[in-house]
């Protein structure tokens, strides 16, 4: 499928890339980039996917809302501009649940909608110059689509003043605040992450899915027996599962498991002892 707004690239190694491609507007958001962006997602949906990277060409992220988007919002009746924002929302949510791990790579400007693609993300990797700003109270509106994930990124007390003054966050200050994980030079973005693909590609594709809906589910919620009593389930069901076991007998056998890259699947030296961190598990 071809796109405008964007390129979808997916590689023989099951990581696809979705990249936002209006650098002219600074990768800013509007109508036909939500769409093209929701027809990605169904079309990765019906691929293999290990791990999903969203990233944007050009010197910005995403600079937020594009300004002809905003003039037509003013047109619009509130139940239009209900079903308008409901794109973005849903979006959101898509990336939010897309069962693979997902990597934000940011430079430059994220503001506004931006925060609320890269907080859906399970991680962030932005270059130290980045900048980011929840901008929208400006304009007389508020960041309310992507609040859900925001909010949980940065907790409640941190968006209260973020929220309401609408100031240029530093990357330093984006790390402090949990909007991403690490920062790096412009120039090592592209290999930072990779390493961190290099890495997570490593890991048991079904496990991390569970890993994953496992923190939705145990987030907030008071540690009784009702809640070990999941765990518990959790961690048995994987234990007897094709991957899991897999996983063990790959461990014990000193052998690459089933799910890694094909030039790992080599088997190691009978004499190989496993490291400090390879013997202790969960």
């Amino acid at each position: 499928m071809n796109y405008k707004n964007l390129t979808l690239d997916i590689s023989d190694r099951q990581i696809v890339t979705l990249c936002l491609n209006r650098p002219e507007t600074g990768n800013a958001l509007n109508k036909e980039l939500i769409a093209e962006m929701h027809q990605a997602l169904d079309q990765i949906e019906q691929t293999p996917t290990r791990l999903l990277i969203l990233k944007a060409n050009g010197k910005h992220f995403c600079t937020g809302a594009d300004l002809n988007w905003m003039k037509q919002s003013k047109a619009l009746s509130k139940e239009e501009n209900h079903q308008d924002a409901r794109q973005l929302a849903s979006l959101i949510q898509r990336l939010d649940q897309f069962p693979a791990p997902t990597i934000a790579a940011v430079q430059g400007a994220a503001f506004g909608g931006a925060l609320g693609l890269i907080t859906a993300c399970d991680i962030a990797i932005a270059s130290k110059s980045a900048k980011f700003c929840l901008s929208e109270v400006k304009l007389g509106l508020i960041p309310a689509v992507i609040s859900p994930y925001v909010v949980r990124a940065m907790g409640a007390r941190q968006a209260r003043r973020y929220f309401i003054s609408a100031e240029t966050i530093s990357a330093k200050q984006a790390l402090r605040l949990n909007l991403i994980h690490e920062r790096c030079k412009e120039q090592d973005l592209s290999s930072t992450v990779k390493a961190l693909c290099d890495q997570i590609i490593q890991n048991a594709p079904v496990a991390m899915a569970e890993a994953k809906r496992l923190i939705d589910d145990i987030s907030h919620q008071l540690i009784d027996e009702d809640l070990i009593n999941l765990t518990c389930e959790r961690i048995a069901s994987l234990r007897i599962s094709p991957e899991g076991q897999e996983g063990l007998s790959a461990f014990l056998e000193k052998r690459a498991p089933g799910w890694g890259e094909p030039s790992a699947n080599k088997k190691p030296s009978a004499n190989k002892k496993p490291s400090a961190e390879e013997q202790h598990h969960d």
